[in-house]
């Protein structure tokens, strides 16, 4: 049991504990009821229960949310739109968000999937300074994905 003031009374029955509760017109609250004995404290509620909102409140302030970015190639891709998706991609990366390389296949493409791997390695490669392979290229579908997030 402990006081409104936060000094220790040691342990007690319940009904002595409520009847001093009432006394102090607060309210009796288990603070840790899986321990031998449970932890009771006398507080006011309302008051106890605004403060672990606000608590949380602040510790969620705090927190940074990962977004995953996706960026899509085709696997007959030229040189200048690829440096465009890298660009986009070096952006998010820098912006401390993970990145979804989707390498996607249509109609006779899917055939020679294989033998476009090479792109997903190359947009690795180049973007190696400030990015590691979270996920290595795998094939889902029609579609070949790799997951990029910053180094840190």
């Amino acid at each position: 049991m402990i006081g409104e003031n936060g000094e220790q009374l040691g342990i007690m029955p319940v009904k002595d504990a409520l009847k001093l509760a009432e006394e102090a017109e607060l309210d009796l609250v288990k603070i840790a009821p899986t321990a031998k004995p449970p932890v009771c404290k006398i507080i006011d509620y309302g008051k106890y229960r605004y403060e672990l909102a606000r608590k949380e409140k602040e510790a969620k302030k705090k927190q940074k949310v990962i977004e995953v970015k996706e960026v899509r190639l085709s696997p007959n891709i030229d040189t200048n739109d690829l440096n465009t998706k890298m660009g986009a991609a070096r952006k998010f990366l820098e912006k401390g968000d993970k990145v979804k390389v989707t390498l996607r296949f249509r109609g006779r493409e899917m055939a020679h999937m294989s033998k476009s791997r090479y792109i997903l390695d190359d947009f690795a490669q180049n973007l190696s300074d400030i990015a590691v392979i979270d996920k290595p290229s795998k094939v889902e579908g029609r579609s070949m994905v790799m997951f990029l997030t910053a180094k840190r």
